[in-house]
């Protein structure tokens, strides 16, 4: 072999090195979980309604803050089934809005350190959709570092009417206004 041969074979290595290189710190940057939590609660004087579902998807882009949930709606479990099957028929339409979502970012990541364990306040702010409807949100949440894995957090409240989800006159008095809605994501898996 000549020496411009080996010359171009080490240059092309050492590129092609330094592509992969950036390409897994690149895709080091996004974490995700496929087992995120996310629970409502409605409290009324007659009645106080809860359901959690254990199967929520979120990825976060740690550089970025770019943020994204999906959730099929149909898991969310209650205490009484009847509840469940009014919620996922006549409610929430589950059969016609299979999915929920979030897309949005934390807008102040700069100011959480994905390398050092502690409690960082953040805001999320971003496009929630319900029912086929999609409106903008902003909450308060947090991020907690610890053994450098992330959870993150947040509650918030949202009004049913707000996406299109008719309440029968019947039950509304059992339905609060103002659903309270907590999220919880241990982020344990890179892309």
């Amino acid at each position: 072999m000549d020496s411009t041969y080996k010359k171009n074979m080490v240059q092309k290595l050492t590129l092609l090195a330094t592509m992969l290189l950036v390409i897994g710190a690149i895709n080091a940057q996004k974490i995700f979980t496929k087992n995120g939590r996310i629970a409502f609660y409605s409290k009324t004087p007659l009645e106080d309604i809860s359901a959690d579902n254990n199967q929520v998807m979120s990825v976060l882009n740690t550089q970025t803050g770019e943020l994204q949930f999906s959730v099929m709606v149909k898991n969310f479990h209650f205490k009484k089934a009847l509840m469940e099957e009014h919620f996922n028929d006549s409610y929430l339409e589950t059969d016609r809005y299979p999915k929920a979502s979030f897309k949005g970012s934390i807008t102040d990541v700069s100011k959480v350190s994905f390398a050092t364990d502690g409690l960082y306040p953040v805001t999320v702010s971003g496009d929630l959709t319900i029912h086929g409807v999609t409106k903008k949100i902003t909450a308060q949440g947090s991020i907690t570092v610890k053994g450098g894995k992330p959870l993150g957090n947040a509650r918030f409240l949202l009004s049913p009417g707000d996406y299109n989800i008719t309440i029968p006159k019947v039950v509304r008095n059992n339905i609060a206004e103002q659903i309270e809605v907590t999220v919880s994501c241990n982020y344990d898996q890179q892309l």
